[in-house]
């Protein structure tokens, strides 16, 4: 008798509910005046400890041991930091078709942020792909986003309205790649606490972006940047981020083919490949944009929710594939509970 299969189950994130929530509080309650001066500060100080954090918990060694499967490596980084652009600037095209500037800017941002980790990692392993690869591949990305994304964002945004700005340069430095730096000194004394306490420390995390979240959709609202986004505009958007996304699943599927990548490779390189942080990239976002994030934000938000949905059914029929049982058998904690939030940078 044959066997039925089990319906897959579109992931909803809890966070992304989150999220919205916060943008719904912010819509209803924008902080104002003082509130707002200490709901900045606040942000600020909260970025500051993220990259701290995330400093401190990604393990540098172990994501330079994986150098030898370099091949690998390089491909999904080209896929993140230079295919994603290349797409992103493309779509300057459909301005003012179906996206406003804002929005456009808001979409080459999100071309802009390196890949995900945790979630990469249990959809690979969903999949039965190569873990351990997977593993570092988010690690390299994550580290090399720390430097490439605001300075791509520089280059790439920066001769617009609303785009970074020279002072940008600083606030990167000293909100971003300091604390990070700081972390990662400090990884040898503190890296047990952070390894220890990853449970608590994780919402520290999700609260930070909370507060990052609300603070720019409070500064958007507050100075009526709500008002120039149509339902119409937005389903352009969610249109154009689909085609977006189709195409890079593609893209690293076959392409990770013709480059003779084994089958564990290939799906390791499609989901690491596809994909965009939203915690890395919310931060990034406040610092770069200020009171644009709002507008800036708006894609990689939808973005983050539709590669999980989507990602979702491909891990799973992946496992179905009769080649994945001549695989190494995907790990039962990750499978049973993949939890394709993205948290962020951690260890291997």
């Amino acid at each position: 008798m044959k066997r039925l299969r089990r319906p897959v189950r579109l992931p909803i994130d809890p966070y992304v509910v989150l999220l919205l929530g916060t943008v719904g509080l912010a819509a209803l309650f924008p902080a104002r005046g003082t509130a707002a001066d200490v709901s900045a500060g606040a942000s600020t100080a909260a970025i500051a400890l993220l990259f701290f954090l995330y400093g401190a918990r990604l393990s540098t060694r172990e994501a330079l041991d994986g150098l030898r499967h370099w091949r690998l490596h390089v491909t999904v980084l080209a896929c993140t930091f230079l295919i994603f652009p290349v797409l992103g600037l493309a779509a300057r095209g459909l301005v003012p078709v179906l996206l406003t500037h804002p929005l456009y800017q808001g979409l080459l941002f999100l071309t802009l942020v390196p890949s995900t980790v945790q979630s990469s990692i249990a959809f690979t392993s969903i999949a039965r792909g190569n873990v351990p690869a997977a593993i570092c591949a988010g690690s390299f990305s994550s580290l090399v986003g720390i430097v490439v994304t605001p300075l791509l964002a520089a280059v790439l945004l920066g001769g617009s309205g609303g785009g970074p700005s020279a002072d940008s340069l600083v606030k990167i430095v000293l909100q971003l790649l300091v604390p990070f730096l700081a972390g990662q000194v400090l990884r040898q004394w503190i890296g047990g606490f952070v390894t220890r306490h990853k449970k608590v420390l994780g919402y520290v995390d999700r609260g930070s972006i909370l507060l990052v979240v609300y603070t720019a959709f409070s500064e958007g609202v507050v100075q009526g940047i709500w008002h120039r986004v149509s339902p119409i505009r937005l389903g352009g958007l969610l249109v154009v981020e689909a085609v977006l996304l189709a195409v890079m699943l593609l893209l690293t599927w076959y392409g990770a083919k013709a480059l003779r990548f084994g089958r564990e490779d290939r799906i390791t390189i499609q989901f690491a490949g596809s994909k965009k942080s939203l915690a890395a990239g919310l931060p990034m976002a406040g610092v770069l944009f200020g009171a644009h994030a709002s507008l800036a934000v708006l894609p990689l938000m939808l973005f983050h929710q539709m590669q999980l949905m989507v990602c979702a059914v491909i891990a799973r029929r992946r496992a179905q594939d009769p080649a994945s049982e001549q695989g190494p058998a995907a790990s039962e904690d990750a499978s049973a509970n993949p939890s394709p939030v993205d948290a962020g940078p951690r260890s291997g």
